[in-house]
């Protein structure tokens, strides 16, 4: 049977635990916020990808060995990604019934969305894995009215509905099947190179590991999972971050940042917390369209501009080879 695209169909919602929930009220500051996160390991502590692979594919013993022969160079990101998901054979809602017992949200993400949506703040998930999974799973665990709210830039996906066959349709042609630079080109032809209204948006970005940070470099705040591998690298490389154990941190730190760009700027001119590298970013947040991958190294004019005090005391610059390392040795989700 012939690959078909998949169109998850609604879901129940897996209710969230009776606890205790933070003010979600829009903040009354002026500056506009613009978040972009990880999907597995940061949303979600477990791996989609892996919870695929492990139980309907390859397992977990294969996957190991091919992670090894991407970190040594020996095959490509997508190379190996071709050979996890032509390994799965299951039909995409068996899959989805595993994934619903095995994955774990955020406790606190549904709420730190909620005041996302409330503040007016686009909420970006950016990921290596599938769209219709990562989509039936925000569907599933926030609902649908509020996984609306989340623009994702993934993979589409052709996925047989006897589940025979998974292939990935990658956004690029080449060894990574999602080019970071053609993203953002093709997005420069569309986007505005100005933000909205003369304003400058303040740019956050969420992850918690290596593979995160081509996209982490860019933010003018970082967010890093407290106790892996991306923290291990910011502090190894002095870079500045802001460790976080669940959501309600993030939410916390930024309503602080904002409150004091406000005090500081009124929300005119550059953001009190200002990476120039962030300008791409920037430029990936007009409304005129979906914001895609932007994690490229600055342009000309960019890296003429010093990292300000305000951002960090020691500034560091994550080489483009140690970036296209680290997303060639990033898991498949």
């Amino acid at each position: 049977m012939a690959p078909v695209a998949i169109t998850p169909p609604p879901v129940e919602v897996k209710a969230r635990p009776g606890l205790q929930r933070a003010n979600t009220a829009n903040m009354g500051t002026k500056r506009k916020i613009i978040c972009f996160s990880d999907f597995d390991g940061t949303i979600f502590m477990q791996d989609t990808g892996h919870t695929l692979f492990d139980n309907f594919g390859c397992g977990p013993e294969r996957r190991e060995v091919l992670a090894r022969q991407m970190e040594s160079g020996e095959r490509t990101f997508r190379e190996v990604s071709d050979e996890l998901y032509a390994s799965l054979d299951v039909p995409f809602e068996d899959g989805f019934e595993v994934m619903k017992t095995a994955l774990d949200i955020d406790p606190d993400f549904q709420t730190f969305h909620e005041f996302c949506v409330n503040n007016s703040i686009p909420f970006n998930v950016i990921s290596a894995g599938l769209k219709p999974v990562l989509r039936k799973v925000l569907d599933h665990f926030i609902g649908e009215d509020m996984s609306k709210h989340i623009d994702i830039v993934a993979n589409d996906a052709k996925i047989a509905e006897d589940g025979s066959k998974w292939e990935a349709v990658w956004r690029h042609d080449n060894d990574l099947g999602h080019d970071k630079a053609q993203s953002i080109n093709e997005y420069r032809e569309m986007a505005a190179m100005q933000s909205d209204n003369g304003t400058i948006p303040l740019i956050v970005f969420i992850g918690d590991g290596v593979s995160d940070l081509p996209a982490a470099r860019e933010a003018d705040v970082l967010f890093a999972r407290r106790g892996l591998k991306l923290e291990e690298y910011c502090v190894e490389h002095n870079l500045p971050y802001i460790p976080f154990d669940t959501f309600a941190d993030i939410q916390r730190e930024v309503i602080k940042i904002a409150k004091i760009d406000d005090e500081k700027t009124h929300g005119r001119g550059l953001p009190a917390t200002f990476n120039p590298r962030a300008n791409m970013w920037r430029r990936a947040s007009s409304k005129a369209s979906v914001p895609l991958f932007a994690a490229l190294s600055p342009s000309k004019e960019e890296k003429a501009f010093m990292w300000p005090e305000t951002f960090t005391s020691k500034p560091t610059t994550v080489s483009d080879a140690d970036a296209a390392k680290a997303a060639v040795a990033a898991p498949v989700a």
